[in-house]
């Protein structure tokens, strides 16, 4: 869990951006020393350039990795705290696509600094088997798009809340930089032009469904099916919307709960 008094911020870098315009990842850096963020998590790329920037500045440094390659990698450059992310994540999960129930244990073997389960987590239970495996804690992203305070549209809230773990897309596996983002019309399309063309598929056959110019469109207009937006398979746990204050005392006390009874049940097979 994060201290109150602790901002976090993440620094993500990828070689297509289809959400947003691309970012000044040095301008953006600074105003996270500046503004005495404690806690910054890096992805994508090599971060060796700003693991380096941040802890002389003395932040905590967070870097989500989807492949305990790239984990021990970010170990070697002086990383703190590794965020391991499983394919159920939302946004970019990679092309090995190794799920967490493998991941997370992988990390128990290889990894010597603490490490975080990220990707598909939004219960107690789900807390209690990330611990069990090895991590150190969750990190929860759709999770808390699902939530009071999030300022997504109640009309996308809404559409987690009666989804599936089946309603996610993954987009752009023959260019090589897959996306899940959450099914609704527009990603339909884009399934249906990626089928279409197959090996030939180029991102400028789907550029104008998938530009971030659209999808904030799509969230001023409160559509859910204007533009695409990233969710993890998560969303099939997701049954109501809450406070993120709710979310967190809701999971903990299951988590406690859930090994708690683990606990009660290894004494009783003992007897």
């Amino acid at each position: 869990h994060r201290h109150r008094h602790q901002p976090c911020c993440r620094l993500h870098h990828h070689r297509h951006s289809y959400l947003c315009r691309r970012l000044r990842y040095e301008e953006y850096a600074k105003v996270i020393i500046e503004e005495g963020v404690k806690i910054v998590e890096t992805a994508g790329s090599n971060p060796k350039k700003w693991i380096r920037l941040f802890k002389s500045a003395g932040l905590i440094t967070i870097h989500k990795c989807i492949a305990i390659r790239h984990a021990l990698s970010a170990e070697k450059l002086g990383v703190d705290i590794v965020s391991l992310d499983g394919f159920e994540c939302a946004g970019h999960p990679g092309e090995d696509d190794i799920g967490n129930f493998v991941l997370q244990a992988r990390g128990a073997q290889e990894l010597t600094k603490p490490y975080v389960c990220s990707g598909g987590v939004s219960t107690g239970r789900q807390l209690a088997a990330a611990l069990a495996l090895g991590a150190e804690g969750v990190n929860c992203g759709t999770r808390f798009c699902a939530t009071i305070e999030c300022n997504w549209p109640d009309s996308f809230k809404q559409r987690m809340v009666d989804a599936s773990e089946t309603d996610t897309v993954l987009m752009f596996r023959k260019l090589h930089n897959t996306a899940r983002v959450f099914r609704n019309a527009v990603a339909a399309e884009v399934e249906e032009i990626e089928a279409d063309k197959g090996n030939d598929i180029e991102f400028k056959d789907v550029a104008h469904l998938v530009m971030g110019a659209r999808g904030r469109k799509a969230e001023e207009e409160g559509d859910p099916d204007g533009g695409i937006w990233s969710a993890g398979q998560v969303v099939g746990l997701i049954k109501e919307i809450p406070t993120c204050h709710e979310v967190v005392t809701v999971m903990v006390a299951e988590a406690e709960e859930c090994i708690q009874s683990l606990q009660r049940n290894v004494r009783r097979s003992r007897l």
